[in-house]
């Protein structure tokens, strides 16, 4: 059985949408991140990165959230687009390279950096909101991201859409992006949606995110500052 590994972060949701949506088997395994457990031996074993999402679907391994969103949609044949791969491949990226990163970061400058993080919460907030403005336009065009079919595109979207409130400290921020909100609204709606919301509270993560949970997940606060 196909083991997914996780928590309740935006990217293992998109992965669980996923499954939820495909009716795959699989196995839950909770990863606490603020425990450490992504650090332990036997989990870098699966994934060097130390993140979560990962998968073990038989002899396979993969992680990184939109790689394993493509391996599986190749392997079920289910959530792609008939044709148009370019389209898909870049779409995926953008979110992959982009759309979270920037996002992550904006989060994290906004609410958990140490120190003078004037510049970097400036640097991220613009370019989250410009990669988001780019997703919000290309939905503009069409009810998904590829058009009339609903894609592995929309599930990687939808994983951090979510967080656009908490990422610009606005609850009313998702009225900057009307059609991210159609999309995401809609998806939230879907039986497959709400199993995934609970799956997130199956297991019992620690709620807390105190100085040894940001140890475990933001080791750079308590590294020595370079020569």
């Amino acid at each position: 059985m196909l083991k997914f590994y996780y928590n309740t972060a935006p990217n293992p949701m998109k992965v669980a949408l996923f499954l939820e949506e495909s009716g795959l088997d699989y196995e839950a395994v909770p990863v606490d991140t603020r425990e450490g457990e992504q650090h332990t031996p036997a989990y870098k074993a699966i994934n060097p990165n130390a993140k979560v999402p990962a998968i073990v679907d038989g002899g396979e391994t993969v992680f990184d959230s939109n790689a394993i969103l493509l391996y599986l949609a190749e392997k079920t044949g289910q959530f792609l687009p008939d044709g148009h791969r370019g389209a898909l491949l870049s779409w995926l990226m953008f979110v992959a390279t982009g759309v979270g990163p920037y996002s992550g970061q904006a989060v994290h400058f906004r609410h958990f950096a140490l120190g003078d993080r004037t510049y970097g919460r400036k640097r991220y907030d613009f370019e989250a909101r410009r990669h988001w403005g780019i997703v919000d336009a290309r939905l503009a065009e069409g009810p998904y991201m590829l058009g009339e079919t609903y894609t592995i595109v929309d599930m990687a979207v939808w994983g951090w859409a979510s967080r656009i409130p908490f990422m610009f400290d606005d609850a009313n921020a998702m009225a900057q992006f009307p059609n991210i909100k159609r999309l995401t609204d809609w998806i939230d709606e879907r039986p497959a949606a709400a199993r995934v919301r609970a799956l997130m509270e199956r297991h019992a993560f620690k709620p807390v995110l105190d100085e040894d949970a940001k140890r475990h997940m933001y080791p750079q606060m308590f590294a020595p500052d370079p020569a």
